[in-house]
C-alpha cells in the first residue's frame, strides 16, 4: 500500500510516499529512504521500499527539496547538509503517522545518500539501524581519482569559474551529472553508463529526472566526507552494501570507511558481479542488495512481521 505524503523542511514543502504492509495493522518499523546524486524518488527506490513492505516494514520514500515533486526554487541545487536535513525532518514527519512505531526507525540510502545514511546515524539518536549502499564516503579522493588528472584540473577549473561567476552576479552555472563523453564534455561524475543508465531509467520510470545539477553542488561534494562521524557509530547497528567491481564511488574506499566503524553490531555485505550503475540496471542485483538491507532491518528493527528468512547470493561479512 503507498499513499502520497507532505512536509515542511527548510521552509518548503518536501513530497513523498509512504509504503505500508498490506497486512498487519501496525504500528510498523519505518525505514525513511531518499536517493543520490540528482536522484528523484521514482528513481530505482521504489523497487526497494516495495520489498521493505512486502516483509512488514513501513518506509517513507521523499524527494528533496528543489528535486522531484518536491518544492524548492534552486532547482537541482544538491547542498548535503540541507539533504540530511530533509532526512531528519522526514524522521520528525514519521514520528507523527499512526501506522509507525517511532521507537524503531532505520535509515538507508544508496549512492551520495548513502553517505548521509552513515551520517544519520552518528547524529540522530532516534535512528535505530543504518543501512548505506553504494555510499559516497570521501568527495574530493572520489572526484580526484575518478576524474584523472587532466580531467580533474578541467572540472577544478569550472568550479572555480563558477564561484568567480556567482560572486559578480549572484547566479551560477549546470553542469551535466554524467556526459556520454567524458573527454568532450565536463560533467560531475564522467562515466558513459551513468549517462546511459540513467537516460534509461528517466524514459523508463522516472521522467523528473534531470542530468544537471548546480556546479556549486559539485563543488560542496568536493567538501564531503564521512570521516568525522564515522567514529560516533558506536552502538548503532551498521550495514554497508558495495559492488564488487565498483570504480564509481569506489568500494576500496567504501571498505575503508565500513573498517572505520567502531560498533561491533556491523556487517559489510559485497554484491559480487556487479558494478555501481549495474545495481540500477539490473533487477536482480538490485534484489540482492534489496533483500540484504531487507534483513538488517529485519533483525535490527525488531518483531517485524513478514517473510525475511529468504536471502539473496551475496557476501556478508558480519562482525556480530
Amino acid at each position: 500500500m503507498r499513499r502520497d505524503i507532505e512536509f515542511r523542511s527548510g521552509g518548503e514543502i518536501v513530497r513523498g510516499w509512504l509504503y505500508t504492509p498490506n497486512g498487519g495493522s501496525g504500528p510498523f518499523p519505518v525505514v525513511v529512504m531518499a536517493g543520490g546524486w540528482c536522484y528523484v524518488k521514482e528513481l530505482v527506490q521504489p523497487h526497494v521500499a516495495q520489498h521493505f513492505a512486502d516483509i512488514g516494514l513501513a518506509a517513507v520514500l521523499f524527494d528533496y527539496r528543489n528535486f522531484g515533486s518536491s518544492d524548492g526554487t534552486r532547482r537541482q541545487h544538491i547542498d548535503p547538509h540541507a539533504q540530511i536535513e530533509d532526512y531528519r525532518n522526514a524522521i520528525s514527519f514519521a514520528e507523527t503517522l499512526d501506522e509507525v512505531d517511532s521507537d524503531r526507525i532505520g535509515v538507508w540510502g544508496l549512492s551520495y545518500s548513502g553517505g548521509h545514511a552513515l551520517i544519520l546515524g552518528a547524529i540522530d539518536p532516534r535512528v535505530t539501524c543504518v543501512s548505506a549502499q553504494i555510499p559516497v564516503v570521501d568527495g574530493y579522493r572520489n572526484l580526484r581519482r575518478v576524474h584523472g588528472t587532466m580531467g580533474f584540473r578541467r572540472f577544478e577549473q569550472l568550479l572555480l569559474d563558477d564561484r568567480r561567476a556567482r560572486f559578480v552576479s549572484g547566479e551560477g552555472g549546470f553542469l551535466p551529472h554524467a556526459a556520454p563523453d567524458p573527454a568532450s564534455e565536463v560533467s560531475t561524475w564522467p562515466f558513459p553508463e551513468t549517462y546511459t543508465t540513467l537516460l534509461e531509467l528517466k524514459r523508463s520510470e522516472a521522467p523528473a529526472y534531470e542530468n544537471r545539477s548546480t556546479i556549486e553542488s559539485a563543488e560542496l561534494l568536493m567538501s564531503y566526507n564521512v570521516g568525522p562521524y564515522l567514529p560516533r557509530l558506536l552502538d548503532v547497528p551498521t550495514q554497508v552494501i558495495v559492488a564488487e567491481k565498483d570504480d564509481l564511488t569506489l568500494w576500496d574506499l567504501e571498505i575503508e570507511a565500513y573498517n572505520r566503524i567502531p560498533t561491533a553490531k556491523k556487517r559489510l555485505v559485497v554484491i559480487g558481479g556487479s558494478t555501481h550503475m549495474t545495481l540500477y540496471s539490473d533487477r536482480s542485483l538490485l534484489g540482492e542488495a534489496a533483500v540484504a538491507a531487507g534483513d538488517w532491518f529485519a533483525q535490527h528493527l525488531s518483531n517485524a512481521t513478514g517473510s525475511v528468512s529468504a536471502r539473496g547470493p551475496y557476501h556478508s561479512y558480519s562482525s556480530e
